[in-house]
């Protein structure tokens, strides 16, 4: 699909693919694709996934945190969105904390729905080899390389403006990556035997989850802003854990749930800070621009 997405958009602009570019491109695969899924999916079979999609609120956060180095972000502690990024970023880092070290009581036990793929998926994660503190630390490691990509993936924009033949070389880089970590970790020839089940997860993965996913969430930046977007993530975290609960007899601890609180409360507190900051900046756009037309009609 973004082969065919690439072609079509390619006839329309063709920009140069520089060796520069390459490389930029090879860090986005290497970042965002092969550590950030590996770490995640690694995470995610040793945690559960309401976890795995909370901690996914840390992106924003993450990505401040580590774009300050980069000079792509300021705090600024004494304008009030400065304030309100900072406070963010620390509650949505200590709920992410709290979710990877304390579970506690249980508040919802299993539902009451039997599905024979969950009864099989629960027999084998209890025979099965689950860390609760390496799920979400792998996690939060995932959080961490994607945030990375976001800001590799900025210098990308800025060179290279085909982002669907970006993409393409990016899963493509990836995917070479990946198969040669497996060859090395995986030496069991059964675990690349693809089952029913199996091929119907890779596929709905590579298909849904990357082509369609990327590219309608790359859609909807450009009609709507990254910041429309951003609103809708916490949104994912209440439809894991009802799925998760309904279908795949999770229970729900207390940890889970303050530590999910948390870092949503802490995901919204960046996101408007961002959003004061970004229409601060704007404002202060237009003024120049007014005080610029003035002077140019008095002369």
């Amino acid at each position: 699909m973004l082969n065919q997405l690439c072609l079509i958009q390619s006839r329309k602009t063709k920009p140069q693919l520089t060796s520069s570019i390459l490389f930029w491109i090879f860090l986005c695969s290497f970042s965002g694709l092969t550590v950030s899924q590996i770490a995640y999916f690694v995470g995610l079979k040793n945690s559960t996934p309401t976890i795995a999609c909370a901690l996914s609120n840390l992106i924003p956060a993450a990505t401040f945190l580590l774009a300050i180095p980069f000079g792509l972000e300021k705090v600024g502690f004494r304008s009030k969105a400065g304030q309100a990024k900072a406070c963010g970023t620390i509650i949505c880092v200590g709920g992410a904390m709290l979710l990877s070290l304390y579970h506690g009581p249980i508040v919802i036990g299993q539902s009451g729905i039997h599905w024979k793929f969950a009864e099989n998926t629960e027999e084998k994660n209890s025979t099965g080899h689950v860390n609760l503190i390496l799920g979400p630390l792998l996690l939060i490691v995932s959080t961490i390389f994607y945030s990375l990509w976001i800001i590799f993936q900025a210098r990308v924009s800025e060179k290279y403006a085909a982002p669907y033949t970006s993409t393409m070389l990016m899963c493509l880089m990836a995917s070479f990556q990946c198969v040669i970590i497996g060859v090395f970790v995986v030496r069991d020839k059964a675990a690349w035997s693809l089952d029913r089940m199996r091929t119907i997860a890779v596929l709905y993965n590579g298909i849904v989850c990357t082509a369609l996913g990327y590219c309608l969430t790359s859609w909807c930046i450009q009609r709507k802003g990254p910041l429309y977007v951003s609103v809708f993530y916490p949104l994912m975290l209440i439809i894991t854990a009802v799925l998760s609960w309904t279908l795949l007899r999770e229970k729900l601890y207390l940890g889970t749930i303050v530590g999910s609180f948390l870092t949503v409360v802490g995901f919204y507190g960046a996101l408007w800070g961002k959003d004061k900051e970004k229409s601060k900046l704007e404002t202060e756009s237009l003024e120049i621009k007014t005080d610029k037309l003035k002077q140019q009609s008095k002369v």
